[in-house]
């Protein structure tokens, strides 16, 4: 009897007696509703080729992590998302959180600014500085970064309808500091697409709003080269219902259409595929989340390679952000939100992140206080030195279960690409575009948001303090409170900057803008 013969055999004495232990009253699945088998084998990845399917790290196709030394030779990069009330609190947060040792800066803008509204809008009422820090000028760009090099940090800004506006901010605050532009580095979100698809935070149509960001690919291709102009974010498609494999699939179908839009202006791909970054969601499904980066990092690296033509290996590298799932935190025993962000924190890590933020125990109800903001900043810091696991590259990789996941995962996101490729017959972008106005992408969220409270309600997904394990003596928590004298001070702050600035100036600027709307003029540049 041959060794293939007698591991069956062995499987299958196995196999029975599992079955005759019986198995506890559970659905056995992922997250996502994948069903997940009680044991992995060599069987489960027989197909797996090491070279074409793993390789080694920083080289194709990048399954392994995306550059040679991965943590052993520099950890990701901590960067907390902060922001809230005026430019001069959020820069004392920015300041305290330097000093505990973080690693980056993370703008969180509130929802005036997000939308592209001033302050003193009467549609921004109640809402000034209330999710984030309210910026109307470039005065309080220069009062954000106030004492803080933009030169030598780099600079995530979570903006996307308003993004190029926000960004000629950034580049005439970090001018007046003495910064050199070729040395700003950092991420500007931009992507306008995932505003359709799930946060709904755009000013007008996706097709007017693909020539702005068009115009900013070129633009920092060649100005400001080190800033990333997009960062392809699938959080926000997590965070609105979807599975790890729509995130997946939708991110970067997303991806590959601003592939095709900057090829479509006639650009190299190897001149502007590196400008390109990723924002992923860490939800708490452990395994299935270390195999979706896994999976991204694979198939993005063998699209752009064998569909769009990149040649250059830095092309291929799918580099991203991650921020713990918002959504999986709760308002009830919000203590236990610190457990859910550091298992999902170092599912991000062993999934090999480029950089990091870990949402605090009080997100859900309220901006982060000083100390929750500590205490997940603290989280990052264990994982990175006491628990070793930045030691080695990617630990997991050949285990059965996450190769088995990770090949399931890019099955997955396949089969989406092709549906998202014949609404655009043909072209992803084109596909992405009539997906959206079909609503097809909403549609496929909305189903998936649906299974998971269906699940909850009949207590089949188990959420710890919300549907079992309840405490009915729980207690209230200290949360910050941003007083509504905050935003009558920044109206006033807004209403004064216009009443001194030359109108003159205004008027021939907006004159140069809107000529160059009209037209084919790069608009970003007449901007800059």
């Amino acid at each position: 009897m041959g060794e293939r013969d007698v591991n069956a055999s062995e499987y299958e004495r196995w196999l029975d007696h599992y079955r005759k232990a019986g198995e506890r009253d559970a659905d056995f699945e992922t997250l996502s509703g994948e069903h997940i088998e009680p044991l992995y084998t060599p069987e489960s990845v027989k197909e797996l080729d090491y070279q074409q399917d793993l390789g080694y790290p920083g080289h194709y196709p990048f399954t392994r992590g995306v550059y040679h030394s991965m943590y052993r030779g520099r950890l990701w990069t901590m960067r907390q998302f902060a922001g809230f009330g005026s430019p001069e609190e959020t820069n004392q947060r920015y300041k305290f959180l330097l000093k505990q040792g973080q690693g980056g800066l993370s703008v969180a803008f509130d929802m005036p600014t997000l939308m592209g509204r001033d302050s003193d809008d009467p549609r921004s009422e109640g809402e000034v500085g209330r999710c984030g820090v309210a910026t109307d000028s470039l005065a309080d760009f220069e009062t954000l970064f106030d004492g803080i090099p933009l030169g030598d940090i780099t600079t995530s800004m979570t903006i996307s309808g308003p993004a190029t506006i926000l960004f000629a901010f950034f580049l005439a605050a970090a001018e007046r500091q003495g910064a050199d532009w070729k040395r700003l580095d950092g991420t500007l979100q931009t992507d306008i697409l995932k505003e359709y698809i799930a946060q709904k935070e755009w000013i007008f149509p996706p097709r007017p709003h693909l020539r702005l960001i068009g115009d900013l690919i070129e633009f920092c291709a060649t100005e400001v080269p080190k800033f990333h102009p997009i960062s392809v974010s699938g959080y926000h498609i997590r965070e609105a219902g979807s599975t790890a494999a729509q995130e997946l699939a939708f991110t970067l179908a997303d991806g590959f259409s601003y592939v095709e839009l900057g090829q479509q202006r006639g650009l190299d791909i190897d001149r502007f595929a590196q400008g390109l970054s990723f924002f992923f969601n860490a939800h708490i499904d452990f395994f299935e989340e270390i195999a979706k980066y896994r999976a991204a990092r694979r198939i993005w690296a063998r699209w752009l390679r064998d569909r769009y033509g990149a040649k250059d290996e830095t092309s291929l590298r799918l580099r991203f952000h991650t921020q713990t799932a918002g959504c999986s935190l709760t308002a009830q025993q919000p203590e236990n939100n610190i457990v859910r962000t550091a298992i999902e924190a170092l599912a991000a890590v062993l999934g090999g992140t480029q950089s990091l933020h870990t949402n605090s125990l009080d997100e859900v109800l309220a901006l982060p206080t000083e100390k929750a903001a500590q205490i997940a900043l603290r989280t990052q810091q264990v994982i990175a030195y006491e628990t070793g696991v930045a030691n080695v590259i990617d630990p997991l990789g050949g285990s059965y279960y996450v190769e088995a996941l990770t090949n399931r995962m890019e099955e997955a996101a396949e089969e989406y690409f092709r549906k998202i490729e014949d609404m655009g017959r043909g072209s992803i972008l084109e596909g992405m575009l009539v997906g959206i106005e079909r609503g097809y992408f909403q549609g496929e969220i909305a189903d998936s948001a649906f299974r998971e409270q269906e699940l909850y309600e009949k207590g089949r997904l188990v959420k710890v303090g919300v549907n079992e394990f309840v405490d009915p003596n729980e207690g209230d928590i200290d949360i910050l409170i941003i007083p509504p004298e905050t935003e009558e001070r920044q109206i006033g702050k807004v209403r004064g900057m216009r009443a001194e600035r030359d109108d003159q100036r205004v008027e021939e600027s907006l004159a140069r803008l809107r000529s160059a709307a009209e037209d084919t003029d790069p608009i970003f540049q007449a901007a800059a």
